[in-house]
């Protein structure tokens, strides 16, 4: 990475997620720092990545280019006001909590560049997608930055305004958990159609795990990949009638509307 220092406030999964990325791509030690309250979780991250974790916010951000706030939405606030005079002219700030808005971060840290981000839970293994946005304070230097910082993680994918957050939060942010549900419904129905539990679990899985990666490599979107397979009075074909007939689709946007809906809600909540 271009930036000689980043310092992460806040060390929890998300944090050392993206500490480990870093590390991984070959950035060093000295270069990572970490703010943690939590004397168990500061020696973890420091004894898995090599990197310095202090206790203090304050001295983590002293002489860091790029400055992540990976803290809980719920304590944002005082964590930026504290650290407010603390903060270098130049230094970007990149936010991955969920529901703060960029307004809000400015009023409490003051006129600075700010990339907020969505990122989501299987970055944990370094499959994650998030989304960013950028403000205007924000170079183009500092938005390659942005953007190597959440690759180091999986896909980054920038946003034209701010509002998308709450479409990325619906879609991806909260995404997995619908995905995690779809496995947990099947993997039940497998059950109770005479398989063991354990088989009924691995099946759903894998199939899971093949049905993205056939995505995810195909030239053709998904709705062809599902006519591909869906052969005429077969077996899918009466279970896609069926998820059709309950109304799946209207079901999941319903879906998506209410968390994207819940995401603004929680950034006028937060950001007051």
């Amino acid at each position: 990475m271009n930036t000689p220092r980043i310092a992460f406030i806040g060390a929890g999964n998300m944090a050392a997620s993206l500490i480990g990325g870093l590390r991984a791509q070959g950035v060093a030690a000295a270069a990572i720092c970490a703010s943690e309250p939590g004397a168990e979780q500061r020696h973890r991250v420091a004894s898995e990545h090599g990197i310095q974790v202090v206790s203090e916010n304050t001295e983590a951000v002293q002489g860091a280019d790029v400055v992540v706030l990976a803290v809980k939405p719920q304590v944002m606030q005082a964590v930026c006001l504290n650290l407010a005079s603390s903060l270098k002219p130049g230094q970007l700030i990149v936010s991955i909590a969920a529901g703060i808005g960029c307004a809000s971060l400015e009023r409490w840290l003051g006129n600075r560049a700010i990339v907020r981000c969505m990122p989501n839970t299987p970055a944990l293994l370094r499959e994650g997608v998030s989304g960013l946005y950028a403000n205007e304070q924000v170079s183009a230097a500092q938005r390659q930055q942005a953007e190597q910082l959440l690759s180091a993680v999986g896909l980054a994918l920038w946003l034209d305004n701010e509002q998308q957050i709450d479409a990325v939060t619906a879609v991806s942010g909260s995404g997995p958990a619908y995905f995690f549900l779809l496995i947990e419904a099947m993997a039940a129905a497998g059950e109770k159609l005479g398989l063991s539990p354990a088989t009924a679990l691995k099946l759903t899985q894998q199939t899971a795990l093949g049905a993205a990666r056939m995505a995810l490599a195909s030239d053709v979107d998904a709705g062809e990949l599902r006519r591909r397979v869906t052969s005429p009075n077969g077996t899918t074909e009466a279970a896609i009638k069926t998820f059709q007939t309950g109304g799946f689709a209207e079901l999941v946007e319903l879906a998506l509307n209410a968390a994207a809906a819940r995401s603004a809600a929680l950034a006028e909540e937060l950001g007051q």
